[in-house]
């Protein structure tokens, strides 16, 4: 077992605890009585014999000693404890020689090995001590025997070298018309460089001078080469690097190598921006001719959600050249014509390397600045075109391909920012974009404002002539306006479908509208990360400009239905101010919020800048809503009103024989009231009305009822005292509680039918105080009058308030009538029962 452990131990690497070698080591200095710097303990408590760690343990003495004070219990707990640490000592031995048993083989090893790598280099070292003694000798001797030619070497050597100058000045005319010939311009002038300073320095010699003059009309033929090459622009950019480096080394003035060079480029440049104007030209001629191409396509019906997904509320373009092929052709020919010239312009004549007499003429500050003009130029000439191309993008059916052309052409104009730090040109485009991107809000705000008024033509149309069917559906009612219906037979439209469908629709184009402008502020589009287009395109542009602006406009429109007779408001029907009233206090409730919150969320708007608030444009939707309904109270109270009128002042009622029944006119406005509160009942909730009395079909009224009181306190009244009558009439006004007859209306049903009764009975009664009755005349009015106080009552919020009026206009017809002889109150019955 001890074997075992030893060996297992034994095979762990040695250095894998630190903290169990250091007490292995510890217990053997503990075992041989050493301290920590190694050496032996002597102290007193070592000479202990019972210390079975000390020099001097005595193995009886310490038995006996164990056991006269232990039991036998803690002898054997001993014992195990004391194999214990002998079998741990055995383990940590076995260790230890292990170790260094294998330390000492590779130490062996490692001797061994050196031992014969440096026998190896003892014989190389001999080897090279040997060569070098034999080449010290040779030196010696070589140096021994030129010892008196030393002088006469070095002359000749000298004279060899003048020589061989002075052959390669006589054979340069020659060398440079080889390098002509093999069209080694660069290798002519490397040659002509190293002699110029030579020919110079000895041009007064005339062998000197006609070498001189030989060489310089060779370089000038060889200017003239490269001028021509320099001018033909055909060679590739290294050769044309090439050669403009030839001529600054020949002294050819920088500046006129950058004129040179910027109008060759000015050339092709100017080219590429004229198949673009023509391209340009050429669409505008076609979009002249074709005319009806921008004009919207005559579609079914807008408001039909079936037709709304998939017709457009937007006008289509002839079939041209797109907007993105026309900047993919901008960026493909020009832009990237012009970035190879502004690169190769570089490499040429600002980031070469000046060295020498080019280091003091600051070529790099002249080229770069002529570099800017030229660019600034060009691309000036290329924004003018991009910009004209853009206001041509009247139609706004789909937005991407703008998107996508702008972003193109935003994105290859960094690449001049890189090639040109501090051109002016990135900002420039980046202003284009945004430009574009305000035209754009501009243009889908008309589009919307066009939609809706377009939409309410049709809801016009269809309110006009909701019986015109076409194969089967009504044309302008049918189908989501109507609700649909048997094919081949009527479809009135009614007023909710109409209202939820136009509802419906300028919500769905809303939606449309502001998902296209979103993709200005698309990931993947590079101008969206610009300033602009996270702050001011968001609050200002989408949220100020299109959506509140547009539901300024939609209040706006609506008010302006509320004109008075004989402008626009006259000939608006009835149902249509009702239908704009109910759609503006919807926006008021709900709508508004909605549009707001979702443009919020979807463009991530910060309200860094003043805002319209949602309250703000609800109390003015919620206006229009009060005065569209006022308005519509007004005209139906008016159309009935005319009726009433007419029916007054076209009869003698001095002359008119004795009634049998109820005039029609007075049927007519009972249906007509009915009708009217069914249609505003389909919009409008029904509203609260006071308690009514029992017998409210059932009231009679007396020729003089309003002044009843008189007739208790006054037994002896009698029709020939008219003034005292008259005079009671108005005390009793005095008294009664005022009624405001254009009054604003609630939105619900009761209020509405309230105002418009109180319009029409106040007509009634004004046109009965300008007429004179005679005994008849008065009689048929108390008929009429309990006709309408049997139907009128249940539409209003107060049935007071009809028995008030009628009360007045019996009265006023009594005070008006010559005779004033009533009608008895059953003959009265009997006859609006059987009318």
């Amino acid at each position: 077992m001890d074997i075992d452990r030893g060996s297992s131990d034994s095979t762990s690497p040695p250095d894998t605890d630190p903290a169990r070698k250091r007490r292995v080591h510890g217990m053997l200095k503990l075992y041989y009585g050493l301290n920590e710097e190694g050496k032996r303990v002597e102290e007193a408590e070592s000479l202990d014999p019972c210390d079975i760690n000390g020099p001097h343990f005595d193995p009886e003495v310490y038995l006996n000693k164990l056991r006269k004070e232990c039991s036998l219990a803690e002898l054997m707990d001993q014992e195990n404890c004391m194999v214990k640490q002998i079998r741990s000592l055995d383990s940590d031995m076995q260790t230890l020689v292990y170790e260094n048993y294998n330390k000492f083989i590779s130490a062996t090893d490692t001797i061994r090995k050196m031992k014969n790598d440096f026998k190896k280099m003892e014989d190389e070292m001999d080897c090279l001590s040997t060569n070098m003694a034999a080449i010290t000798e040779f030196s010696a001797s070589i140096s021994g025997t030129l010892q008196g030619q030393h002088a006469q070497i070095t002359k000749l050597s000298g004279v060899h070298t003048l020589l061989r100058k002075l052959q390669f000045l006589f054979e340069l005319p020659a060398r440079l018309n080889k390098c002509l010939e093999m069209q080694a311009y660069a290798q002519a002038v490397t040659f002509h460089r190293r002699a110029r300073c030579v020919l110079q320095m000895y041009c007064h010699m005339p062998s000197f001078r006609g070498i001189q003059d030989d060489c310089h009309a060779i370089m000038e033929q060889l200017a003239k080469h490269l001028r021509q090459k320099f001018r033909d622009g055909g060679t590739s950019a290294k050769e044309l690097s090439e050669c403009v480096e030839l001529l600054l080394q020949l002294d050819e003035p920088a500046e006129e190598l950058c004129d040179k060079f910027l109008s060759h480029a000015h050339t092709r440049l100017e080219a590429d921006l004229h198949g673009l104007e023509e391209e340009l030209t050429v669409s505008t001629a076609t979009d002249i001719a074709g005319g009806s191409t921008h004009k919207p396509i005559a579609g079914p019906n807008p408001l039909s959600p079936s037709e709304s997904s998939s017709s457009s509320i937007f006008p289509s373009l002839s079939a041209r050249t797109d907007i993105l092929e026309f900047i993919d052709r901008g960026c493909n020919e020009f832009v990237s014509s012009l970035c190879l010239v502004i690169a190769s312009y570089q490499e040429l004549f600002i980031n070469r390397p000046q060295e020498g007499e080019l280091a003091s003429k600051n070529i790099p500050q002249m080229a770069s600045s002529k570099l800017h003009i030229f660019v600034d130029s060009l691309a000036g000439r290329y924004f003018s075109l991009v910009e004209r191309r853009i206001q041509e993008e009247k139609g706004v059916g789909d937005n991407s391909l703008l998107v996508r052309a702008l972003d193109r052409f935003h994105r290859r104009l960094q690449a001049v920012s890189k090639l040109l730090p501090g051109s002016a040109v990135p900002s420039r485009g980046t202003e284009i974009v945004v430009q574009a991107a305000r035209e754009r809000i501009k243009q889908y705000l008309s589009a919307l404002q066009s939609f809706y008024l377009d939409s309410l033509t049709d809801v016009r149309q269809a309110l006009a002539a909701p019986r015109l069917t076409v194969g089967g559906s009504s044309a302008v009612g049918g189908g989501a306006l109507g609700g649909g219906g048997p094919p081949g037979k009527d479809a009135p439209p009614s007023l909710p479908d109409l209202l939820t469908s136009l509802s419906n629709s300028i919500l769905n184009q809303i939606k449309t509208v502001l998902a296209s402008v979103h993709l200005f502020t698309a990931k993947d589009i590079t101008f969206s990360n610009k300033p602009y287009f996270k702050g001011e395109f968001c609050s200002q542009g989408v949220r100020e400009g299109l959506v509140v602006s547009f539901i300024k406009f939609v209040c706006q429109s609506s008010r302006h239905f509320c004109e008075s007779a004989g402008d626009r408001g006259g000939s608006t029907p009835p149902a249509l101010l009702l239908l704009l009233s109910r759609l503006c206090l919807d926006y008021e409730t709900s709508t508004i919020s909605y549009i707001l919150t979702l443009t919020d969320e979807q463009f991530l708007v910060q309200h860094h800048s003043p805002v319209t608030a949602v309250t703000a444009l609800c109390s003015d939707a919620r206006e229009a809503a009060q005065k569209l309904l006022n308005h519509y109270v007004k005209v139906q109270g008016l159309i009935i009103s005319q009726m009433l009128r007419k029916s007054v002042e076209t009869r003698d009622w001095v002359n008119t024989i004795e009634p049998r029944n109820v005039r029609a006119v007075m049927k007519r406005v009972v249906e007509d009231t009915t009708s009217i509160d069914v249609q505003v009942g389909l919009l409008y909730e029904e509203g609260v009305r006071k308690a009514h009395s029992s017998d409210s079909s059932k009231r009679t009224f007396s020729v003089y009822s309003s002044s009843r009181q008189q007739i208790r306190y006054t037994p002896s009244y009698t029709p020939s005292a008219p003034m005292d009558t008259n005079l009671l009439s108005n005390i009793h006004k005095l008294f009664s509680e005022r009624i405001d007859i254009f009054s604003p209306v609630e939105f619900n049903k009761v209020s509405v039918l309230t105002g418009i009764i109180k319009i029409s009975l106040k007509t009634f009664l004004e046109c009965v105080r300008l007429r004179t009755f005679g005994r008849y005349g008065l009689q048929q009015i108390q008929v009429d009058c309990h006709y309408l106080q049997m139907y009128l009552w249940r539409f209003v919020s107060d049935e007071n308030l009809v028995h008030f009026l009628l009360d007045e206009i019996v009265g006023s017809a009594a005070h008006r009538c010559l005779d004033p002889s009533p009608m008895e109150q059953s003959v009265i019955e009997v006859i609006c029962e059987r009318g």
